[in-house]
């Protein structure tokens, strides 16, 4: 019985450690991105549509950065275990461009939500000629902003 005492821990934390309940990430709420852009975003409905706002830190445009609205929808699957996919829209309220995000939500080793996307921004441009530049893609890490309370 000495021998198999051992094998019967092992056993027993792997079990018991399967029960444990895994933390889930949640879309809803404020979060502050890498470049120290913001965004807001509402409630996820049941079909996992949801809408927000982004603040952007960054822009190429000479006009004032004003906020803009964004669209999306988080992935319903009953194999997203907590982490979901997800993507949205930003049409930027001062520029004639429009991004969409696609990415995954995760908490981190410490705990943490944590969003990782990737994101396409399209520029209008004035002639076909001119599409070749008119693409930027990038990568995104945002962070659950805590409240100021």
């Amino acid at each position: 019985m000495v021998q198999a005492t051992p094998f019967l821990l092992v056993l027993f934390l792997a079990l018991g450690a399967h029960g444990l309940s895994v933390k889930k990430c949640s879309l809803t709420g404020r979060w502050v991105n890498d470049l120290g852009s913001n965004m807001t975003i509402g409630t996820v409905n049941g079909n996992g549509d949801f809408a927000g706002v982004y603040h952007t830190a960054v822009s190429a445009t000479s006009n004032e950065i004003k906020v803009s609205p964004l669209q999306g929808s988080l992935q319903k699957s009953p194999n997203q275990k907590g982490q979901p996919t997800f993507g949205f829209t930003v049409n930027w309220s001062f520029s004639d461009s429009i991004t969409v995000f696609t990415g995954q939500c995760f908490v981190d080793d410490d705990g943490k939500e944590v969003l990782k996307t990737m994101w396409l921004l399209r520029s209008r441009v004035e002639s076909i000629k001119s599409d070749w530049n008119a693409t930027m893609v990038g990568i995104n890490v945002f962070t659950r902003l805590q409240s100021q309370e």
